[in-house]
């Protein structure tokens, strides 16, 4: 063997093949495919690859890119080949920065790959239809799904921010109804909050994918409460200033209560009966500011507010005389005729007394005298004369009312009245 080496020919030879080795294995690599005409290239192909459109998304809307997918066919030697199939933030550019609203035909560009390849965009082009943004400024609305728990109810959602501002192509912004968060409050046994997502909905209810929303999330909360129901608050005035004063205002900061309670009871409510005021402790011309709770009913858990502020007005009464003021009777039986005969005329004339700017405006009309003979039987009688009179005007004083009814059974008026007629 190592003669072999000293020996410069055998050395030569050994060269000689190691070179012929070292030039096949590098010319191996550039070799052709099958078909490829022995020029070292070959080539691959990316399916399914985006449309990427380049464009002003602060005044434009991309409708439609068709088609919205390409194939790319890429050509190189096998290393660079290799290199760019690796590659994965390329792209395939739509440029649409020098066109506007419209209708286009525009060329495709790949993007991100090695100069060392051809990249051959199929098709090599895309229609697209582009449309100016517009924007509509929209309430939110929160639909509340579910039951809370069993007593309880959901009460009005609160949304920040309560607008929001709706982006669609200028031709579909019309079709925006509502801007709607879903909250659901099932079982919930305390006030629910959530960020929720919007979406946009047109007339139909059906969600306008297109829309963009800003903010597209908003913070709601749902409060859950007692079942609650919101009525007049009616104070309770007892009595009526002392002679010679009258009110001449009464005033009250709030007329409307919220109340708390079991929905039955909720149900009866026509209104809530407040404090009480007696009037008879107003002795003097003057204003009186009053601070009054508000009582609790049963059963009922809260009312809101729990305070009533009221301003009263007392002055000095003036007097004021109605004259003919009819006589109205009330409860009458179908089958009797029942008329006035005292006073013969069926009216009265009745002194009232009260606030002279209220008093100026009262009339006959706004008086009401009534006699009620209900299951009276037929005959005379005399009963007291009842008085409904304008808020804070009263009865002069000294008078007191009577009047006389007759009830007849309506055959014997019409035999009655026959025999009159006989005799005439």
């Amino acid at each position: 063997m190592d003669q072999w080496l000293r020996n410069t020919n055998v050395v030569k030879v050994i060269a000689l093949i190691i070179g012929i080795m070292l030039w096949a294995v590098v010319h191996m690599e550039d070799s052709a495919l099958p078909g490829s005409g022995g020029t070292g290239v070959r080539e691959e192909q990316i399916t399914n690859v985006s449309v990427t459109p380049k464009y002003d998304s602060s005044q434009f809307f991309v409708e439609t890119i068709e088609p919205s997918q390409v194939v790319l066919t890429i050509t190189g030697k096998d290393s660079a080949l290799k290199k760019a199939m690796s590659i994965s933030n390329y792209s395939v550019e739509l440029d649409l920065t020098k066109v506007g609203k419209g209708e286009h035909i525009m060329p495709l560009t790949p993007v991100g790959f090695p100069a060392n390849v051809t990249v051959k965009v199929s098709p090599s082009s895309a229609k697209v239809i582009i449309d100016e943004k517009s924007n509509k400024q929209m309430p939110v609305t929160v639909n509340v799904t579910g039951i809370p728990a069993v007593g309880l109810k959901a009460g009005q959602p609160i949304v920040k921010p309560n607008r929001v501002t709706v982006t669609m192509p200028s031709g579909s912004i019309d079709a925006v109804e509502s801007v709607r968060a879903d909250v659901n409050v099932e079982k919930a046994q305390a006030p629910v909050s959530s960020k929720v997502r919007l979406a946009a909905y047109d007339k139909d209810g059906k969600v306008l994918e297109m829309a963009a929303i800003n903010p597209a999330v908003v913070e709601v909360e749902v409060p859950i409460t007692s079942p609650f129901t919101t009525v007049p608050l009616q104070l309770k005035l007892v009595g009526e200033p002392p002679k010679g004063f009258s009110v001449a205002s009464l005033v009250q900061n709030t007329d409307k209560v919220t109340v708390y309670g079991p929905q039955d009871v909720l149900n009866r409510l026509e209104y809530y009966e407040g404090p009480s005021i007696n009037l008879a402790d107003l002795k003097e011309e003057k204003e009186y500011a009053l601070s009054l709770d508000i009582p609790p009913r049963p059963k009922v858990t809260q009312v809101d507010p729990a305070k009533v502020e009221v301003k009263i007005s007392i002055v000095a009464s003036a007097t004021k005389t109605l004259e003919q003021v009819p006589l109205s009777i009330v409860g009458q039986n179908d089958g009797f005729d029942t008329k006035v005969v005292l006073p013969e005329s069926g009216k009265i004339n009745l002194s009232v007394e009260g606030a002279p700017a209220l008093l100026e405006k009262v009339k006959v009309q706004d008086v009401q005298a009534i006699l009620d003979v209900s299951n009276l039987p037929p005959g005379r009688h005399e009963l007291p004369v009842t008085l409904n009179l304008p808020t804070f005007i009263k009865k002069g004083a000294g008078q007191e009312f009577k009047a006389t009814v007759e009830i007849s059974g309506k055959q014997d008026a019409a035999a009655k009245a026959s025999s009159v007629a006989k005799q005439q």
